[in-house]
């Protein structure tokens, strides 16, 4: 574990694939053809609170969603990649536009279209339910599944590994942690 929080602590930019990530993977579609999703609240927490240290955040995910935009835009996410069967250009464009080097970058994905990404990033991360070749790639795996607390579980490893998860939790508690 010592390893995994050494990697955590050089973490700037923190990159989730969507799909099967910060969703559970479900598409639900109507009989018009219109996406939804659904997105985790507690993930989303952990996601803002590690913005507030600093560290930046962004999405690449393979499919096109306006609800994508949406929950990005309410997390105060900037960085939104879609429509990215190749996903490595895009991981190679934010760290190019953050002047950051891979070490420098966290990437959560699940399925076998993540791991040319995760094969670069300075933190590989997968999630519970991941295909098994992703977790066999991966330098960790999050306790729970995607869509259901594994963004918060990354987030909170890299805030522990940095020394700012109590600061974070503070806020909450007040005097009281």
């Amino acid at each position: 574990m010592k390893d995994i929080l050494d990697k955590a602590k050089k973490i700037k930019v923190l990159i989730f694939d969507v799909d099967g990530v910060l969703t559970d993977g479900s598409l639900i579609v109507d009989d018009d053809g219109k996406e939804y999703k659904a997105f985790y609240s507690k993930d989303g927490l952990g996601i803002k609170m590690l913005k507030k240290t600093g560290v930046d955040i962004a999405v690449i995910t393979a499919r096109t969603s306006n609800v994508v935009i949406h929950r990005m835009k309410n997390l105060g996410i900037k960085h939104i990649y879609q429509g990215q069967l190749d996903k490595l250009p895009a991981f190679e464009n934010i760290l190019k536009e953050l002047n950051l080097s891979a070490e420098q970058a966290a990437y959560v994905g699940d399925d076998v279209i993540d791991l040319p990404v995760l094969l670069h990033a300075g933190l590989a991360v997968t999630v519970d339910d991941a295909h098994p070749l992703v977790k066999q790639h991966a330098h960790w795996q999050t306790p729970r599944r995607g869509g259901r607390g594994a963004a918060r579980d990354i987030c909170e490893l890299i805030m522990q590994a940095q020394g700012t998860l109590e600061s974070q939790l503070q806020n909450y508690l007040g005097d009281k942690l």
